[in-house]
């Protein structure tokens, strides 16, 4: 029984900020510089949050370690999404690009985002070095990684790209995904989810107290981060949203209907 709370608050947590985050993206693009201020106060409280729990092993201190990771990783994506921290290319793919030149093109249109996260994921271990609460360390990593490979297969080519989550701003991005029936990394990358998702319930297992609290909480989000790998391979439907637009149809608004029509008629 205690690992049902931790589980709740992840996938709650992971939900709600979603959703917020891509609510936000959408507003008007004058609010942006105050979301994103104030995204970056809530960033900088949750390093120092971070740091002050590092050496706290309770339930308590894994949930404000995992908190913190959060809420770093979704000021990183608000800055993404918001066209703020993206890469040097801001154009559509080019239709002649194929092979290296379109794997190029496409790393410069997020390299800047990517060394930003690589850059904070090292304070990340930084900041706790040698400490024995190393959740929030940990889901920031499994975060990053789950955000490569997903970004990975819907370069090489999966059913269903997530276009629809894309702001207007950004619509550009949707050039760069390819939809394809199959890939040949998404095995690999599924496999991978799979043994890091058991790892950390093994680990869950053999555990107690807050120890068992972090890696219920890194377990939650890996298996949500399975299933959105399994969003993407889903067979392509026009004629409904895709799943994760129906996740977060509060935050997208008519918004997520439109962009599924409109890419339902540019793939005709």
């Amino acid at each position: 029984m205690d690992a049902v709370q931790p589980l709740i608050v992840a996938a709650g947590l992971w939900w709600a900020s979603t959703g917020l985050i891509l609510w936000l993206v959408r507003r008007d693009a004058a609010s942006f510089g105050v979301s994103l201020m104030l995204g970056a106060i809530v960033a900088c409280a949750a390093m120092l949050g971070l740091w002050m729990s590092a050496d706290d092993t309770t339930a308590n201190g894994a949930y404000v370690a995992f908190g913190a990771a959060l809420a770093v990783w979704g000021w990183h994506e608000m800055g993404f999404l918001m066209g703020k921290l993206t890469g040097p290319r801001r154009t559509p793919c080019p239709p002649e690009a194929a092979g290296w030149r379109r794997f190029a093109v496409s790393t410069e249109t997020v390299i800047h985002h990517e060394i930003a996260l690589a850059l904070t994921a090292l304070l990340f271990i930084a900041l706790t070095w040698g400490q024995p609460n190393q959740v929030g360390t940990l889901t920031f990593l499994l975060l990053f990684g789950m955000r490569l490979s997903t970004k990975l297969n819907i370069f090489l080519g999966v059913p269903n790209p997530p276009s629809s989550l894309l702001p207007k701003g950004l619509a550009y991005l949707g050039s760069y995904f390819r939809r394809a029936r199959f890939n040949a990394l998404f095995p690999v990358s599924l496999a991978a989810s799979i043994i890091v998702t058991i790892l950390l319930a093994e680990a869950a297992l053999l555990s107690s107290g807050g120890a068992r609290t972090g890696y219920v909480l890194m377990l939650s989000l890996a298996a949500l981060g399975l299933l959105e790998h399994g969003f993407l391979m889903l067979p392509a439907n026009r004629r409904r949203p895709a799943p994760e637009s129906a996740l977060w149809a509060w935050a997208l608004g008519r918004n997520a209907k439109s962009n599924h029509v409109a890419l339902a008629k540019a793939d005709q």
